[in-house]
């Protein structure tokens, strides 16, 4: 299987146990202990968020619900387990030239889309091309707009893909494996007919409601224990975790970490996973008083980093350092540990011209559980400092002000660092699609884009940890820690697994079954 560099071993072989959802198709899992599974049944769940923006593009969900939605429609080319390791999916292999300027995709075979079609590596490149458009790129698009050569890249034929690049790119099948990057027919998105190829096929669709989909017989791999999925929009966590309860729903996201054993006493599941899951606070560098960098460093004085663990997870989490991607192999972990230190805020801040400063913080309840009680803790915390922070809760967060809040909050799954960094850290013009902070660092940008060239792990990580230092002394993050991914599930389920990369062993509800 490839390693993290995506080059040193070349390919990601087909094999063909492996289904979607990222995993061994053993019929096992966490959901309702061990056993036989049974086939037949509805299930609800439960998801945090969404509202009136909902949408079922494969290429542009936003909230946890878009993504639970948008993972059991749709499958990219690759895949990242429960252990966030790269797997097969819609593509059968992918091997790089030495000088990772070439790619050569082999699409699975017998793989089809819900209408029946042959799933070819014309959608494939029709996908991508919709994703990566230079005019307008798309969430997982950001960076391949940037790199590929679209004159020179070309359909072999019907199972084969050659993506030519401008520039090396050592981790390009990371890119491939993005959610947000789903094969659809023609790579044309039909809003009213939605199609794609994972376990389960469209049935209807209501924004900020409700969303049901049906067992897709014919589905490549192991097909659905179920014959129907239903995803509920839950604006409120108390009516998700009532709901749960009363057994009107079968699973739910991102359980609130306070009530894990109140759950737990009442007979439901829960499915706890360590991952690189982060809720940071945002602080836009573009503006007053977060253009001045010893504000930004005042500010991440001011939280007391386990309080936070404590408090708002539960402890089910660890410190984070103002950096993320801890998962990566090249994590700047011999970086010094920030700790609260109210003195030296205070100094800068002083320093800045910013004594009693106010700000106003953003937050609202579907940004997930964590995210207001973490908000208010801040407040708290930060009236050690002299500074008044007015928390300020939005529900739906994610509408049009989203990603030009001065202060505010957001959640980020676990990604590697590069495709983090471009995705969150560049501007708009470079690749950029959620730039919550609006940095715009040509240092830290060019030492990424070389990293991301480089096909030597060790010259590699050099790069990326002179990258990271940028950031940690410069970034408009406040990563305080990386939070455990913990979901629950009614006494009835079987069949899920915890995840590293996103819930509910990466939403994969055609494992589960009632």
């Amino acid at each position: 299987m490839l390693r993290y560099s995506g080059v040193s071993a070349v390919a990601i072989g087909g094999s063909s146990f492996l289904a979607g959802c990222g995993g061994g198709d053993d019929g096992g899992g966490g959901g309702g202990g061990g056993g036989p599974q049974s086939s037949g049944g509805q299930l609800i769940h439960g998801a945090t968020g969404g509202g009136a923006k909902d949408t079922l593009d494969p290429h542009q969900p936003v909230t946890a619900a878009d993504i639970a939605r948008c993972l059991n429609l749709y499958e990219p080319l690759l895949i990242w387990d429960n252990n966030y390791e790269l797997q097969p999916a819609l593509a059968e292999s992918v091997e790089s030239s030495k000088d990772a300027i070439t790619w050569t995709v082999k699409m699975r075979a017998g793989a089809t889309f819900h209408n029946g079609a042959p799933v070819t590596a014309e959608d494939a490149w029709l996908s991508i091309r919709r994703v990566a458009d230079p005019k307008a790129p798309l969430s997982a698009g950001g960076q391949l707009s940037q790199i590929i050569d679209f004159e020179s890249s070309k359909v072999v034929d019907d199972t084969t893909l050659k993506i030519v690049l401008n520039t090396p790119y050592a981790i390009l099948d990371s890119l491939l494996a993005e959610y947000t990057l789903g094969i659809i027919p023609g790579g044309e998105f039909d809003p009213a007919n939605p199609v794609g190829t994972a376990a389960f096929a469209y049935k209807s669709f209501e924004a900020g409601k409700t969303s049901t989909f049906t067992k897709y017989t014919d589905y490549w791999g192991d097909a659905a224990f179920l014959d129907e999925l239903i995803i509920q929009d839950f604006a409120d966590d108390n009516a998700k975790v009532n709901a749960l309860q009363a057994g009107q729903i079968q699973t739910l996201d991102n359980l609130p970490y306070n009530l894990v054993d109140t759950i737990k006493g009442a007979g439901a599941g829960v499915l706890t996973a360590e991952g690189g899951q982060w809720v940071p606070f945002t602080m836009r560098v573009d503006q007053a008083p977060f253009n001045d960098p010893k504000v930004r460093q005042a500010m991440r004085l001011i939280v007391d980093r386990q309080a936070m663990i404590d408090q708002t997870l539960s402890g089910y989490g660890s410190l984070g350092n103002d950096m993320y991607a801890p998962l990566d192999v090249a994590y700047a972990s011999d970086l010094p540990q920030r700790e609260q230190d109210i003195d030296q805020a205070m100094s800068l801040l002083a320093s800045a011209g910013a004594d009693g400063l106010q700000v106003e913080l953003f937050t609202g309840d579907d940004i997930g559980s964590v995210a207001v009680p973490a908000a208010n803790l801040f407040a708290e915390q930060a009236k050690a400092a002299g500074v008044d922070v007015k928390v300020t809760k939005k529900t739906p967060f994610y509408d049009d002000d989203y990603l030009s809040y001065t202060f505010a909050q957001d959640f980020w799954n676990t990604r590697n660092y590069i495709p983090q960094a471009v995705v969150g850290t560049f501007p708009p013009n470079q690749g950029g699609t959620y730039n919550e902070t609006h940095w715009d660092n040509a240092d830290h940008r060019d030492l990424v884009n070389a990293a991301a060239k480089e096909v030597d792990e060790t010259k590699r990580a050099t790069l990326l940890h002179d990258a990271q230092e940028i950031e940690y002394d410069e970034g408009g993050y406040i990563i305080w820690g990386f939070r455990q991914q913990v979901d629950a599930y009614g006494s009835t389920v079987q069949g899920l697994e915890p995840s590293k990369y996103l819930p509910l062993g990466n939403y994969c509800f055609r494992k589960a079954s009632l």
